[in-house]
């Protein structure tokens, strides 16, 4: 299962404009031979990565184990948007109650200024550009996405949303599809990639040991856990699985089962120029719509437009794909008709049923991070900066979000994906009838 899911998502992301625009260092060793740690990460995404800085601040020896190397997974691949709350803000209330979402909306907040911490303490440069739209494509979508902005603003505490009306949206996109939407200049996007990249290079010079193409085989629990490898082993005190979309087989099978992976689309387009970039989003934020199956995009540093969308759960081709997510990017865009596309990549986000993340504890001293649900550019930070509080004995904001109860997905991993598929299908056909 593992090799499948790797062949997959290797072939989604064959022609990603951002691994085009980087250049990758040389990558890190596998690991040999038996390590003796503080803290062992499974993962070298957003998610494990800010872990390992984090428990290293706090003085504690860190190794970061990757099947691949970093920014393999959905780190590297993703739209690039930095998002305030969550992928669900209502289930979040419901179980948390008015002041627990409160509290999660304040650290989601906060999590939009450790981005910030980050790139200006480690000099991470990964275009950062603040200001996100969230669009509505018909009236009918309209009163959900007013309600959304009245409740964050009096009910979570965003401080300044922003609400358009269709002439206003029009002044921000150059598009006849939306009707309202709302201006959030707290969130933001940025090239996922470097970003990553970025913290990696920061956690090597903060002296956390790096090991890539290094898959985590097997988890021995007990008061010193072994993570196990094919040719070493990590002897630690705690460990941290942050595997996210990927199959590690690191954690119990049902908590595994809480999550799916979802395949996600982009293209990018040809450079367009600064001028003919600059009349399609004028103040150049990233965009997205608040349909069940949303198409989101932005232009990139190079004015490029990158444009994404087209969920899937069977993870096919890009290739296959890219006529459809172009007739989409016309139809916001009818202007583009001549403009070729680049690239074309995809990957996996983890999702959970409730779409609320999933923070949680195996054991006292086995935690795991997964279930982002397209939230983790900004989530992941603040996650990893609460999961290393929690080891260092600060164990409120962790245990705010153990609360959050999940389902698991029906039937085993064969089953995981037709049973996505069959509910995804059910959203998009509700969705075209209404």
């Amino acid at each position: 299962m593992i090799d499948t899911f790797a062949r997959r998502a290797d072939a989604l992301a064959r022609r990603s404009y951002y691994e085009a625009t980087v250049r990758r260092p040389a990558d890190d060793p596998a690991l040999d031979d038996a390590l003796d740690v503080d803290v062992c990460v499974i993962g070298a995404g957003f998610a494990g990565l800010s872990t390992a800085l984090d428990c290293r601040a706090r003085g504690l020896s860190v190794a970061v184990l990757d099947a691949h190397r970093p920014g393999w997974g959905a780190s590297g691949r993703n739209g690039g948007q930095l998002i305030a709350g969550f992928a669900k803000d209502g289930e979040i209330e419901r179980q948390l109650g008015a002041e627990g979402a409160r509290e999660a909306w304040a650290l989601s907040l906060d999590a939009l200024a450790l981005v910030d911490e980050r790139i200006a303490r480690h000099g991470i440069d990964c275009d950062l550009t603040r200001g996100y739209l969230t669009v509505a494509t018909h009236p009918r979508r309209v009163p959900e996405l007013r309600q959304w902005v009245d409740r964050a603003t009096s009910r979570w505490g965003h401080p300044s949303l922003e609400w358009l009306d269709a002439r206003a949206v029009r002044t921000r996109i150059a598009s006849p599809r939306y009707v309202a939407g709302v201006h959030d200049p707290l969130s933001g996007h940025l090239h996922p990639l470097k970003y990553c990249l970025g913290l990696a290079d920061a956690a090597r010079r903060e002296g956390v040991r790096l090991f890539s193409h290094t898959p985590a085989l097997e988890t021995v629990r007990g008061a010193r856990p072994i993570v196990r490898t094919p040719s070493g082993e990590v002897r630690c005190r705690y460990v941290v699985a942050c595997c996210n979309a990927g199959p590690g087989g690191v954690l119990p099978a049902a908590t595994a089962a809480r999550i799916a992976p979802v395949a996600s689309y982009i293209v990018a387009t040809e450079p367009l120029g600064a001028d003919r970039s600059n009349t399609l989003i004028p103040q150049h934020e990233a965009i997205c719509d608040n349909n069940f199956f949303l198409d989101y995009f932005r232009l990139s540093a190079d004015h490029r437009m990158l444009f994404g969308g087209r969920a899937s759960s069977a993870g096919a081709s890009p290739d296959a794909l890219v006529g459809a997510i172009r007739s989409r990017m016309i139809g916001a865009f009818p202007q583009l008709a001549d403009v070729r596309i680049e690239f074309a990549w995809g990957g996996f986000v983890d999702v959970t049923r409730n779409r609320a993340p999933d923070f949680g504890a195996i054991d006292p001293n086995y935690f795991y991070l997964q279930g982002f649900s397209g939230h983790g550019v900004a989530l992941t930070g603040i996650a990893g900066r609460i999961v290393a509080n929690a080891i260092a004995g600060d164990t409120r904001a962790f245990d705010l979000f153990a609360r959050l109860r999940h389902r698991r997905f029906p039937g085993g991993p064969a089953w995981r994906q037709p049973a996505l598929a069959l509910g995804m299908l059910y959203h998009r056909v509700r969705e075209l009838l209404h």
